[in-house]
């Protein structure tokens, strides 16, 4: 079976990155989990700014799990203005075997998750606005939202069952 790629994106404190991590365990052995945080800030230590060397550093990641005849689940806010060519690329390169899903969660909704962060510390409700990015769709074919009244269980649900395809 070809390798498939799961990208994950919206706004932050969304629920992205829980999602993400359930669904590797979910998937198990044969899943490379690629948050874009992990690689921007933890790992090159940058902002997020146009250009950044990140968006090619996750766009290699990904190429190497895919070589690796891995399914790859890529996360994150991945702005359509920053990331959008890189993401393209890389729908292209899984011959379109992509399941794409933005969270599509009303900011007030992702105020109150941000209230539940044990990491809140390192940023404010008002960068939260400052970053925020309404309905940022990738309009892509197959791009699915997920809504707030969604819960944990029923988006991993969908996921593997549109997976599973």
């Amino acid at each position: 079976m070809e390798p498939r790629l799961i990208i994950i994106r919206g706004n932050s404190c969304s629920g992205k990155s829980t999602i993400a991590k359930r669904l590797k365990v979910e998937m198990g052995q044969g899943t490379l989990l690629v948050p874009q945080d992990v690689v921007r800030r933890d790992m090159l230590g940058i902002k997020d700014t146009a250009g950044n060397p990140s968006i090619q550093l996750i766009h290699d990641i990904v190429l190497s799990g895919k070589s690796m005849q891995y399914d790859v689940i890529l996360e994150g806010i991945l702005s359509v203005k920053k990331y959008g060519k890189m993401l393209h690329e890389l729908i292209a390169e899984f011959n379109n075997n992509t399941h794409a899903y933005y969270f599509d969660i009303p900011f007030e909704e992702t105020i109150q998750r941000y209230k539940t962060k044990p990491n809140r510390a390192g940023y404010s409700e008002e960068h939260l606005k400052l970053w925020w990015k309404d309905k940022d769709y990738l309009n892509i074919k197959h791009e699915q939202k997920i809504t707030a009244s969604m819960s944990e269980d029923q988006i991993i649900a969908k996921i593997l069952q549109d997976f599973s395809r």
